[in-house]
């Protein structure tokens, strides 16, 4: 089942245009968002959670629109990046104490278990984190009012190779869930791990939205891992 639409989102900068993105999520399923950098991803996100606002397009979540129904929807929606901004010299049970109370699904236990999991200290101020840490707080707000669809920028950005592998084992037991996950990554490795579809986006535009064996039965070669299949899209597009 589809739980969010992204339909013909165009947004113009002086230097970047984002034009006519469209791709669904479904629930219980991990889509793998790829690109280099500038290609569009982190915009095409902002515009999902109304950061910023685009000039044409629409945007549905459980078959409602988002214009209109921000609040209701961010209820149900979990975000997470590789960067947090949270109050420095608080607590993360003071900040959770505080985040708790504008989520009514907020769920105490789980959000203990995945404190536990991720191994965060629950005495421990934001400024003494690790950037991997940082990383694994920002998730696990986004965690803790069981969110129907995680969207996520660059998650296992400053995370080595071990809490990547626990955080892809997360992923994958929510996506049993039914829990519909965007997983945006340079990373493609991870994506080869755990991603069930792919969206390709390149120079503002989608060039390819498929499911991730699809994606490779189309456009790698034998023997090319992911990552080598995109360097090499982007090799060849680049002299087009």
């Amino acid at each position: 089942m589809s739980l969010v639409q992204v339909k013909g989102l165009c947004k113009t900068y002086p230097s970047f245009m984002l034009d006519r993105v469209s791709f669904s999520l479904e629930a219980g399923r991990i889509t793998g968002f790829i690109g280099r950098n500038g290609a569009g991803k982190t915009t095409t996100i902002k515009a999902m959670l109304n950061l910023i606002h685009p000039d044409a397009g629409e945007i549905e979540y459980f078959g409602l629109p988002l214009a209109g129904n921000e609040a209701q929807i961010k209820q149900r929606i979990g975000y997470s990046t590789g960067a947090v901004n949270y109050y420095p010299k608080k607590t993360i049970r003071e900040i959770a104490s505080v985040t708790s109370a504008f989520y009514p699904n907020w769920n105490d236990a789980d959000y203990k278990m995945y404190a536990a999991l991720f191994e965060l200290d629950e005495s421990k101020r934001p400024r003494e984190l690790s950037e991997g840490m940082k990383v694994k707080l920002n998730l696990l707000f986004a965690l803790a009012h069981g969110a129907q669809i995680l969207i996520l920028d660059e998650p296992t950005s400053g995370l080595d190779p071990f809490a990547r592998d626990e955080l892809l084992d997360v992923f994958t037991e929510l996506k049993a869930r039914g829990t519909a996950i965007l997983f945006s990554t340079h990373i493609t490795s991870d994506l080869e791990k755990c991603a069930d579809d792919v969206v390709y986006i390149r120079r503002g535009q989608i060039a390819a939205a498929a499911p991730k064996q699809a994606f490779i039965a189309q456009h790698s070669l034998p023997d090319e891992t992911l990552e080598e299949t995109i360097l090499r899209l982007e090799k060849e597009r680049k002299t087009l």
